[in-house]
């Protein structure tokens, strides 16, 4: 058989790779090895790298790595692999999911997930993994600092009010939640400052951020957040896309007769998710034409959570298109009255 492609599906967990190797014949035909599994780590690397070099059919072609972006745990293989000078996919975990659903699969084992994943890097035309730049890579490890900080904080400060209102509190204990608070404010602080430096030393960066930061409800944390998160979205195609990667996509769930209530799936990039819930709360009173969706959802149809998820997604597009066009904000835009330029 005559081979045009060669194919290494990865399912990564935390502490585990299952991996099987593929290849698509001139004529279509697909033959997939069992999977197998190693550690995810670098010995368990080394097996992979050892295990695609037995088994591979022609060292003429290349050898594509295709794996899930879930969490952070496909990370350092995709790293290891892009030093190796080796050719890797990482595709979002729902174009994996519709791809699923085509295939006669009842179950779901990590075995299968990996026979599925190289059967889907067989028939599918797909971009290369572009590596974060050092810039993109430090904003995410320092917004993922500020999001956790600041949710101590909100917690402490929440334990602190409960302590000032009981009765007859103890003063040292007030003094010593106080401290921390103190200390957490400063961490706070000293982020933002590295932030801002940070996006300073990159003018193109700087400059499309200081025209999403014009959105009203979107802070500079919300812009920053949302660009590292989706690697200044290099893997998004679409909105639809966009949404399905931050969990912000709609489920419905019908069977016959029954209609249950429509949500969001929350199966997706929990930072992003959140990077835009609070805005969003700010944008549905400031934001005019946000503030009517949320009017329409949450006053009118008695949805205020809805409304809320509603303009939160409104609001990850706006930065998205902002982003990718690198235009200004125009706050009373109206689609109507836009020209089509091709």
């Amino acid at each position: 058989m005559e081979i045009i492609k060669q194919v290494v599906g990865i399912d990564i967990a935390k502490d585990s790779l299952v991996f099987s190797y593929g290849t698509l014949g001139i004529n279509q035909e697909i033959r997939i090895t069992n999977p197998i599994a190693c550690d995810n780590n670098s010995n368990g690397y080394k097996t992979l790298m050892s295990y695609v070099k037995k088994n591979k059919k022609s060292s003429e072609l290349p050898v594509y790595f295709v794996m899930e972006a879930t969490g952070v745990y496909y990370e350092n293989l995709a790293y290891f692999l892009n030093e190796k000078d080796q050719k890797v996919i990482v595709t979002l975990p729902n174009k994996i999911k519709h791809y699923s659903k085509t295939l006669d699969i009842k179950s779901k084992t990590d075995k299968l997930d990996a026979r599925m994943i190289t059967q889907f890097g067989l028939e599918r035309q797909m971009q290369l993994w572009q590596l974060p730049s050092p810039t993109i890579k430090a904003l995410k490890a320092l917004t993922r600092e500020h999001h956790s900080i600041k949710e101590m904080t909100t917690r402490i400060k929440n334990q602190l009010h409960a302590k000032e209102y009981s009765h007859e509190p103890l003063k040292e204990t007030i003094k010593r939640s106080s401290a921390i608070l103190s200390v957490f404010r400063k961490q706070l602080k000293e982020i933002e400052k590295q932030i801002k430096e940070l996006i300073e030393k990159d003018s193109d960066l700087n400059d499309r951020i200081k025209k999403i930061v014009k959105i009203e409800g979107v802070g500079l944390m919300t812009a920053v957040s949302v660009i590292a998160e989706t690697n200044g979205f290099a893997l998004i195609e679409n909105t639809k896309q966009l949404s399905s990667y931050a969990g912000l996509d709609v489920v419905y769930n019908e069977s016959g007769l029954k209609k249950h209530k429509t949500s969001i799936s929350k199966k997706g990039n929990k930072y992003l998710r959140q990077a835009v819930y609070m805005p969003a709360i700010s944008a549905c009173k400031y934001n005019p034409r946000l503030k009517q969706l949320y009017i329409r959802l949450a006053i009118k149809r008695n949805l205020k959570k809805v409304g809320i998820v509603a303009v939160a997604r409104k609001l990850l597009i706006l930065v998205y298109t902002i982003f990718r066009k690198n235009e200004n904000y125009i706050s009373n835009y109206n689609p109507a009255c836009a020209v089509n330029i091709r």
